[in-house]
């Protein structure tokens, strides 16, 4: 279903023209004043129960467990993408000579972890490229084999939203007996991701992206196996089971609550956080993961048939997700249509040699026509 703008219900004036949720949206109204209620309760702690360290947080695993198509006993809160990619390199056995592999050019939160767990067990970074023409996904299936120990892989490329399908990734991964480690920053909240299906030992995701919600909340996803024994990489209280006794905090206990809750970050409670992103994931659930979706593939189709027109490379469809897109430039192209492009407030993001678009809600086909009128004055 095609959705109607929801601009209405953000804050951005009418001389702005946002195409950069891949860097970072905007919030929602309804979010920022959740954002502000709490942080006025936080100047009366007095007025926070114990209840208040725990049921909004379980109520936010809930949420986004219904985004992703899962139990909510699989996740935990996090505060970035590297503290979850840190917590599936703790928990991942890797054997010397194993092969890790990773895309060109993948998001960084993604690979430094993977480089240290490489010295750590001597196991060997295999970097995919791509031929001309070829999607990402025949390029990682070519890479995978019995000597594959993991994959470490987006959803969907950071720099142009070039698409990997997950589900054949993971049929591939799980029939050489390797493990599968996903960073949905880039998609959570904007593209379907079925759990069900992919399977992945971890998946985990920012929560300032596509999800709207605050910087410095995250989630992540855990299997079935690492919830019982996985390790975490801190040792906070609030993890351990009975925690919200805070008179019996003095009696220690090596065991955890039940679930990926082990994995949570210390201080995960995060008033304001938790309030905020909680709306966020409310607003997204209302408007349906597909539906923001298809509504998205409109704009990126418009984009594509500018770029098309005027001579541009871009990512063909059926190789690409449906909310954000890349268009190629030279570097000398690139810094002056950025120029450009910021003093007639229209913003984008520019990633190796890609400008890339990312939409949401609250654009039109008018924000496109605006971006290509721009555009096409360098050309």
């Amino acid at each position: 279903m095609i959705l109607p703008s929801q601009k209405h219900l953000f804050d951005i004036p009418g001389d702005i023209t946002f195409l950069n949720c891949s860097n970072m949206s905007p919030m929602l109204n309804a979010a920022r004043d959740a954002g502000i209620q709490a942080l006025n309760r936080r100047c009366h702690p007095w007025t926070i129960t114990v209840d208040d360290w725990f049921t909004p947080a379980e109520e936010l695993r809930s949420l986004f467990a219904g985004i992703i198509n899962c139990d909510k006993q699989n996740i935990a809160i996090i505060p970035s993408a590297s503290y979850g990619i840190a917590v599936a390199a703790k928990n991942i056995s890797l054997k010397t000579g194993e092969k890790i592999v990773v895309l060109n050019q993948q998001y960084p939160s993604n690979i430094y972890s993977w480089l240290e767990l490489a010295k750590e067990t001597s196991a060997e970074i295999i970097t995919v490229y791509t031929k001309p023409g070829e999607a990402w996904t025949e390029a990682v299936l070519e890479n995978i084999n019995t000597n594959t120990g993991l994959v470490a892989v987006p959803n969907c490329h950071w720099t142009n939203g070039t698409l990997l399908d997950l589900k054949r990734v993971s049929e591939k991964v799980k029939s050489v007996n390797a493990k599968l480690v996903i960073d949905a920053s880039q998609s959570a909240g904007a593209y379907p991701l079925d759990i069900q299906q992919i399977k992945p030992d971890f998946l985990i995701t920012v929560g300032y992206k596509w999800l709207l919600g605050p910087y410095g909340l995250g989630y992540l996803y855990a299997g079935d196996e690492y919830c019982d024994n996985g390790k975490p990489i801190e040792h906070s209280w609030l993890p351990k089971k009975h925690s919200e006794n805070f008179t019996g905090l003095v009696d220690y206990t090596d065991e955890y609550k039940s679930g990926a809750r082990r994995f949570d970050a210390g201080e995960y409670p995060s008033f304001h956080n938790i309030a905020m992103a909680f709306v966020a994931l409310a607003q997204i659930k209302q408007w349906g993961v597909g539906n923001i979706q298809e509504t998205l593939q409109v704009l990126t189709d418009e984009i594509e048939r500018n770029a098309t027109a005027a001579g541009l490379k871009v990512p063909a469809r059926c190789n690409r997700v449906g909310h954000m897109m890349g268009v190629e430039f030279s570097a000398e192209q690139a810094l002056r249509l950025s120029k450009k492009l910021s003093v007639n407030n229209v913003f984008v993001s520019f990633r190796g040699n890609n400008m890339r678009i990312a939409p949401h809600l609250f654009n039109t086909l008018d924000d496109i026509e605006k971006l290509f009128d721009i555009v096409n004055t360098i050309l």
